[in-house]
């Protein structure tokens, strides 16, 4: 299968068949892409190609770590659906009776309803903010989560506000997650960092992620470097994120199929590591208000269910995608700002190779 996915695609629909992985990185200037296969509910390969950083030409490898990005998100609303499972507190509870350090300002708007968790956590709270947060130098100051939800030095991006009633429109928003990261550790009263390691990564195994500011030694001697449209280096190694449930995970994409195959097990009724069945199908089952569950988008391809979140920092793309029923799925992580396109193009090409939900009979080993 790994053969299958590097080399040309045969037929060839032309676009990016007729090139081999290697020169598809070439050609995108992505200096290089990391990748997990799911099959029968267990990793069926993983494998990296390129280089971790342009400068040293130091290899790539399938233990190497990249920037999860905005895959923090669906880590985070494990932890709080841990949280809400524990009885802290409820998936439809008023924010504003959880959060205890901080206040969201014009709550409820316009005499609507109360800003919950699961709005929150599938984008349809009414925050306005919009914006991805780009991230700080490695040795700047950095604010806390207050400062980044009202905006305040020296924090570098704007206040985190409701601009419309919650549940009337689905609108992407890095604040909300900020905001429910808040509330967990307001309601808990534990780091956020360990709360996730304690409830998530540990239980599923994940033992080369995490959200820890700065990282450990022992991962931090495996990451990748970011790097720009053309594949040059960036003027430092990495930005850091304080936002650590929208945006701060470090991992690989083995490390993410494993999450994902919790989640699949979980729903087959297999697994209750960290969630029970019911609990977890809050994470694949909409709102009613856009694609989002509390945690991943939802939709269909073919004749599939899938759940998946994609993720772009500064410098790094990827995602991680998974039939919700079957046991099936990838994970493409990249160290370029044209990472997209190659993962993309990758996670088209394992669905081909295995057939995702078409009558079309897989190709052999």
């Amino acid at each position: 299968m790994i053969s299958v996915i590097e080399n040309p695609q045969k037929p060839s629909r032309q676009g990016t068949d007729p090139l081999t992985l290697e020169q598809m990185l070439a050609y995108f200037h992505v200096p290089a892409v990391s990748v997990a296969a799911i099959r029968d509910f267990k990793i069926d390969w993983a494998k990296a190609w390129g280089v971790a950083d342009v400068e040293t030409g130091e290899k790539t490898t399938e233990k190497t770590l990249f920037q999860a990005a905005s895959i923090s998100k669906p880590v985070a609303a494990m932890a709080s659906l841990r949280a809400i499972q524990d009885g802290r507190f409820g998936l439809d509870q008023d924010i504003s009776t959880i959060l205890k350090s901080w206040t969201l300002p014009d709550h409820p708007f316009g005499g609507g309803l109360a800003v919950t968790p699961r709005m929150l956590l599938s984008h349809t709270s009414g925050t306005g903010d919009g914006f991805g947060f780009p991230g700080y130098e490695p040795d700047a100051p950095l604010p806390t989560l207050q400062q980044i939800l009202d905006g305040e030095a020296p924090a570098n991006r704007g206040p985190v506000r409701l601009v419309r009633p919650a549940l009337s429109a689905f609108h992407y928003s890095g604040g909300g997650s900020t905001i429910q990261q808040l509330a967990l550790t307001d309601a808990v009263g534990r780091p956020y960092r360990e709360l996730v390691r304690e409830w998530v990564l540990d239980p599923i195994g994940m033992s080369d992620s995490s959200v820890d500011l700065p990282l450990p030694d022992a991962l931090k001697v495996r990451t990748t470097r970011a790097h720009d449209g053309w594949g040059r280096a960036m003027n430092v190694k990495y930005h850091v994120y304080p936002e650590a449930a929208a945006a701060a995970l470090w991992t690989t994409p083995t490390d993410l199929a494993k999450f994902a195959i919790e989640v699949q097990q979980t729903l087959a009724g297999r697994s209750t590591r960290v969630l029970s069945r019911t609990m977890m199908q809050e994470m694949v089952t909409p709102v009613g208000v856009g694609p989002y569950a509390a945690g991943f988008a939802i939709a269909r391809t073919g004749e599939g269910w899938y759940f998946s979140h994609g993720g772009g920092n500064w410098g790094f793309k990827c995602r991680l995608v998974a039939h919700r029923a079957k046991g099936y799925g990838a994970a493409v992580m990249t160290n370029g700002d044209n990472g997209e396109i190659v993962v993309t193009e990758i996670i088209e090409r394992v669905a081909r190779a295995y057939g995702w939900d078409t009558l079309d009979k897989p190709m052999l080993r």
